[in-house]
């Protein structure tokens, strides 16, 4: 198994009255409501997590991208993840991702990713998310009937500009280049990439064809999330696919971990609450646009993941949302319970744990997340033996990297120069 100690980065001062005063928490957000003082403290809170929970295991520590929200304010991943390149080693960078077809070249994200490549010594997990309708549509003014082919033709820029050794130029619909020649190029060849899909079939096929993880991201949570996998599954028996490893596939996961299950309900019900009824209050009308999501996908039912159920979520209580599997929370066997079901029943390896959740503060998420990689995560790691040597979907550092901040000290400076003590 492989566990991502993930972090969206929500913005946690929304007021009590958010819902009824506010439409929506993406793309028209009232911008007062933003404090770049407050922001200062908050991203550099959000980095320490995620530098703390590089130190208890996890296989990797994960950020992606979104915009014009408070949901999650990280317009751009590879900036956070450039911060913690330098003050982690030994864990995996994991970018889900970038939203390629907003950037105009592509060969931007190119160049980024083999940047972040370079600086952590190969430790880069790369991603190649769509976007949802809010931000590729409505923030960044894409055409949703064209999202998804501008997507293809990113995509396939960005895999010959980290593969191809010799200059090229990109004759495209939306991309025409008569020089693509990077500097810096990648560590890794092939990259490692995980696409995270919010339902639309097509990117079961894009998966199969390029060998990437499908990765599901959810907020209702595995039990509703059965049917979605099970179709990417049945894909991957349908295509005749090489093998049907575990590690094709992954999932995110609301987690919450304490000594009891009654401890869990006192000590983060009021942060899930928060994070359910006003970080995930998206406009109706935001959420899918027309002509973003196929008619293919809308005939399964596939429909987006940010959509608000019927009635909303605030009249679901905390018994509700664990239940129901949006969150898995409570004590470590708990916790280890509904997880095995969860990776069994999904046939995922790679897991990414949500463990700061809504307005929850520093201390309870340490608190969560170092239960969860004590007593949790070393109960988990061999749910698929036969494969645990399947590396294809993971990065695969340098055995020797560069230690930040190994500077001389001044006598071995004029040493070296010839100088005088």
């Amino acid at each position: 198994m492989k566990f991502t100690w993930f972090n969206l980065m929500p913005w946690q001062d929304l007021p009590d009255d958010f819902r009824e005063k506010h439409r929506s928490v993406w793309v028209d957000i009232d911008s007062r409501l933003f404090d770049p003082a407050r922001a200062h403290h908050l991203y550099n809170e959000y980095m320490d997590l995620l530098e703390y929970s590089s130190t208890l295991g996890f296989d990797g520590i994960g950020v992606n991208e979104h915009h014009q929200n408070a949901y999650g304010i990280m317009p751009s991943p590879n900036i956070i993840a450039a911060g913690l390149a330098r003050r982690t080693k030994d864990v995996g960078l994991v970018v889900l991702g970038n939203s390629i077809a907003l950037y105009n070249p592509p060969v931007r994200v190119a160049e980024e990713m083999a940047m972040l490549d370079c600086i952590s010594g190969g430790r880069l997990v790369a991603g190649f998310p769509v976007g949802t309708s809010m931000d590729t549509n409505y923030c960044y003014g894409q055409i949703p009937a064209l999202t998804r082919e501008k997507y293809n033709e990113a995509h396939d820029l960005i895999k010959r500009a980290w593969n191809e050794p010799d200059p090229f130029a990109f004759n495209g619909r939306y991309n025409k280049l008569r020089h693509v020649n990077i500097w810096p190029r990648p560590i890794q060849n092939p990259m490692p990439v995980h696409i995270p899909g919010g339902g639309s079939v097509e990117t079961y096929d894009f998966c199969i064809d390029n060998t990437y993880s499908y990765s599901y991201l959810s907020f209702s949570g595995y039990i509703r999330a059965k049917a979605l996998l099970q179709g990417y599954w049945d894909r991957v028996a349908e295509r005749n696919a090489p093998d049907d490893s575990p590690y094709r596939a992954g999932f995110a996961q609301t987690i919450c971990v304490a000594d009891t299950d009654e401890e869990a309900e006192r000590l983060y019900s009021e942060h899930v609450s928060y994070f359910y009824n006003r970080c995930l209050h998206v406009y109706g009308g935001f959420a899918d646009a027309p002509g973003y999501r196929t008619i293919k996908t809308i005939q399964t039912g596939a429909l987006s993941q940010y959509a608000p159920p019927l009635g909303g979520y605030g009249h679901l209580t905390w018994k509700d949302l664990t239940e129901q599997g949006h969150v898995i929370a409570g004590s470590p066997e708990t916790v280890r319970q509904r997880m095995e079901d969860l990776i069994k029943g999904l046939r995922v390896g790679n897991i990414f744990c949500l463990l700061h959740v809504g307005n929850m503060p520093k201390d309870k998420c340490m608190y969560s997340t170092k239960l969860f990689a004590e007593k949790v995560m070393p109960k988990l790691r061999d749910m698929f033996p036969e494969y645990k040597d399947d590396n294809r979907f993971w990065c695969k550092p340098l055995s020797k990297q560069a230690v930040p901040g190994s500077l001389p000290n001044e006598q071995a400076i004029a040493a070296a120069v010839g100088g005088k003590d």
